[in-house]
């Protein structure tokens, strides 16, 4: 047969698989190893492909030179977290090999594949087997096996794919904490659903290759943009965002789903109601919650309600969006003075931690985190607003490194360092030891060294039932999780706050610092910090607002 592709065969590829990941990203996000609410694979490889589909759909009549560079370009800008990173990577490798070809055939596809592999490898300083890398190489030498035996690309694919799933299914095999978490690598599984989209496409499969501009967006674009359309045509109508779950205990029919719909719908608006086996899921705008939820109770008892005041919040947001729009008026005064000999950039969550690292002399906080992975773009903007020569990125998630690195690799006219800091105390301590005057390679090696005194323990929920680091953890057990795994599962915030410690402490520990989330009081902070100074009487113990989402406590261990 030997088939081959042409550039508008290659776009039309490209973006089917950016689809198909799209449409599996949830269904990848439940195969992360810890079962924490952060950003998972599935989101973040979503978020770095639509990055370059978008570039990739705005070519009318692309050759490979200019498909390349949109794809290349596309992810390598929007790249977020370790697996999006590598995502551009691999397609960073294909496209140097296809960019000046006129079609791929057999031949040209082995080569792309291999530079891919090779490319996404040199990205990665310590390259782990069992992970969406392994995968990546699993394909590239299956296709360079199968060359050698035929020029039909439908077979070569079709194989190199059924190889792909194969390696995948092992990867437990090869990373032992998969297996303990009973899950394959959720990268490698985003990988195949990019390649198995592109090969529906290359068989000619009807497919709709229009882009859904909303998924185009990044998370906070959708909600910023989402929420100001909202209140200024609506002005808020009905105040209260209500949701629950009815645990069905009489009989719900299709006419009764109905006459409930219609009380929801009497009493608010942007109704949403999913009948599924013996429950039902309700969202539900109004000004008076309590009815939805009396009607509700009248099918069976209730669990997981959330009510949130919309008018607040939107003070709230008119306030941010004015401090916002002032930070970025002061940014833009200070890029028309003489640049600093340095600057500051931190990634951050929560006011509380914000406002520490800019006590600390930071010039700019970029928003985001565990639970939204900054992309290598967003640190490019923030580089871009501070007029410094040389500028310190502090990315303060393990997640965040490659992006940070990326980010930095792509900018020519300021010198940027990344000190990898991979929590948010490991960056506050090495800022702390940051010493003005002294040579930018004394610097790096002075924070990066102090870094490693800091252990780090945070305490959040668990979103599903795992077992992993030979603890088995239920859906809504609080965990306590060190620089190196889970050391501590309960029930009970506090008590599971105070075992962590316990494990992560030493004989030489001198400062325990505890950053508590939005969820804590100030007073129940302090209960923990008494425990702490009680039984531990030579170590300082000292508490700060983080404000941080997700987790109830951040702590940090010197």
């Amino acid at each position: 047969m030997g088939k081959t592709v042409d550039a508008l065969l290659a776009q039309k590829m490209f973006l089917a698989g950016a689809k198909n990941l799209e449409s599996k990203k949830e269904w990848i996000n439940e195969l992360n190893v810890f079962p924490v609410p952060d950003g998972d694979t599935g989101t973040n490889m979503t978020l770095t492909i639509m990055s370059a589909a978008k570039e990739v759909a705005a070519l009318d009549k692309p050759d490979f030179k200019s498909l390349s560079k949109a794809i290349a370009m596309g992810s390598l800008r929007g790249a977020r977290g370790n697996s999006g990173v590598i995502l551009s990577q691999l397609f960073r490798g294909f496209t140097k090999e296809i960019k000046e070809a006129q079609t791929i055939n057999h031949i040209v596809l082995a080569n792309s594949f291999e530079r891919a592999v090779e490319t996404a490898y040199k990205a990665v300083m310590k390259p782990k087997e069992g992970t969406i890398l392994t995968v990546a190489k699993a394909v590239s030498e299956k296709t360079s096996e199968l060359v050698k035996k035929t020029d039909d690309l439908e077979k070569i694919i079709r194989e190199a794919i059924e190889y792909g799933d194969y390696v995948l299914n092992k990867t437990p095999e090869m990373l032992p904490i998969l297996k303990q978490a009973g899950v394959v690598d959720s990268g490698g599984q985003g990988l195949m659903q990019v390649l198995k989209g592109a090969f529906d496409a290359f068989l000619g499969k009807e497919l709709d290759f229009t882009l859904d501009s909303q998924s185009l967006k990044s998370p906070s674009e959708s909600v910023s943009s989402g929420m100001s359309q909202t209140l200024n045509e609506a002005d808020i109508k009905f105040g209260y965002c209500t949701e629950f779950i009815v645990m069905l205990e009489k009989e719900y029919t299709e006419n009764t789903e109905i006459e409930f719909k219609a009380y929801l719908e009497s009493i608010g608006d942007s109704l949403v109601v999913v009948s599924d086996d013996d429950i039902v899921k309700v969202h539900v705008h109004t000004n008076d919650p309590g009815l939805a939820i009396q009607k509700a109770l009248t099918y069976g008892s209730l669990t997981k309600i959330k009510i949130d005041n919309m008018r607040e919040e939107h003070h709230e947001r008119l306030i941010k969006d004015a401090e916002r729009l002032a930070e970025q008026q002061k940014q833009e005064s200070r890029k028309k003075e003489p640049p600093r000999p340095y600057g500051f950039i931190a990634v951050s969550v929560g006011e509380g931690l914000s406002e520490i690292f800019r006590g600390l002399g930071v010039d700019y906080i970029i928003e985001g985190g565990q639970t939204m992975n900054p992309s290598t773009e967003d640190i490019i903007e923030a580089i871009d607003k501070v007029n410094a020569e040389t500028i310190y990125v502090f990315p303060n998630n393990k997640n965040i490194i490659l992006a940070a690195n990326q980010a930095a690799a792509l900018t020519e006219d300021k010198k940027v360092v990344v000190i990898p800091s991979k929590t948010i105390p490991q960056g506050i301590t090495a800022l702390i030891n940051f010493v003005e005057g002294q040579d930018t390679e004394a610097n790096i090696e002075t924070m990066t060294a102090e870094m490693e005194h800091v252990k780090t323990g945070e305490v959040t929920y668990a979103v599903r039932d795992t077992q992993i680091d030979g603890k088995v953890i239920k859906e809504n057990d609080i965990m306590g999780i060190g620089d190196k795994g889970i050391v501590a599962v309960g029930q009970s915030i506090k008590s599971t706050t105070l075992e962590m410690i316990d494990i992560l402490m030493e004989k030489e520990s001198e400062l325990v610092s505890i950053y508590y989330g939005d969820k804590i009081t100030e007073k129940e902070a302090g209960e923990i910090a008494e425990a702490v100074r009680e039984k531990y009487t030579d170590v300082d113990c000292e508490i700060n607002c983080g404000g941080q989402p997700v987790y109830y406590y951040i702590v940090s261990i010197e």
